[in-house]
């Protein structure tokens, strides 16, 4: 009980700091994971990049939007501590503590504090309260984001509706959520086995993800580890149409209808910037 009660007065708390000027309701949804499962049995420790969520999350709140914040099943998320790099800000260290200041006060990763509601409280609340959504990437959402039926539902009512869904770097993964057999889909990729004729929502959707030769630059990180499959091969074989940049971690966004996709870290400035430009 007390522990329900500090949610709620945490998520209270972010609200009233942007009643000033409320304009809108933007749906944050991270993964409850801080790991990645790699082939033979190896394990990546992982979760969301530190930019990638606080970067939007700093736009909305000084645009006077209401965050909410939500993974499956409710948990604090984990920050990949490789993110925490004045790199993905530009090389500016100030930038970068800033957004770590934010983290702490809003203690979105605290386990006993965090505002994060589960995706079916959200369900509850009414997926028609929020404006937006916006899944920021990391290795995390590879784990559970893309096969969750809760995620599906929300991303269905989403595109069906023609609401504001956006997603950074491996955050489009979640996309794959939405196919009724996403398990198996996913399942099938792992093995290397072909798929075809999927019945996707997004087929034929211009959308961007971490690129395969990203994913091949930034495998030092595995530690000698190997992806089942990368997202850019999953997108594409689901339906997709992969516009990715030609110059690795250089920014790209693509935008198609009410999906917006951002390629990288680098990308997730103008993703937030496009939707402030949706949001009423």
């Amino acid at each position: 009980m007390k522990k329900t009660f500090m949610k709620l007065a945490a998520a209270t708390a972010i609200v009233l700091a942007a009643t000033h000027a409320y304009a809108g309701n933007i749906l944050v949804v991270l993964s409850d994971e801080n790991r990645l499962e790699l082939k033979d049995g190896k394990v990546f420790e992982t979760g969301f990049y530190l930019n990638e969520l606080m970067q939007p999350v700093t736009a909305f709140l000084d645009a006077g939007h209401r965050v909410t914040f939500a993974t499956p099943k409710g948990m604090a998320p984990t920050v990949d501590r490789t993110s925490i790099d004045k790199v993905y800000f530009g090389g500016d260290e100030t930038a970068m503590q800033d957004s770590e200041a934010l983290l702490a006060k809003l203690k979105i990763t605290s386990p006993d504090e965090t505002p994060v509601v589960s995706l079916s409280r959200v369900a509850q609340i009414g997926y028609d309260q929020f404006d937006a959504v916006y899944v920021p990437g990391g290795h995390a959402p590879m784990q559970d984001l893309l096969v969750d039926e809760e995620m599906g539902r929300l991303l269905q009512h989403f595109h069906v509706n023609g609401k504001t869904t956006a997603l950074m770097c491996h955050g489009p993964i979640a996309l794959l959520s939405t196919l009724a057999g996403a398990t198996e889909f996913t399942g099938a990729l792992a093995a290397g086995h072909k798929v075809t004729e999927v019945g996707w929502i997004y087929a034929g959707y211009r959308m961007t993800v971490f690129s395969n030769g990203e994913e091949d630059i930034a495998k030092p990180l595995l530690k000698g580890g190997e992806m089942k499959f990368y997202p850019q091969d999953a997108l594409a074989t689901a339906g997709g149409t992969l516009e990715n940049g030609k110059t690795p971690f250089a920014p790209n966004m693509v935008v198609d209808r009410e999906l917006i996709t951002g390629q990288n870290p680098a990308s997730a400035t103008k993703v937030a910037s496009e939707i402030l430009k949706r949001v009423p």
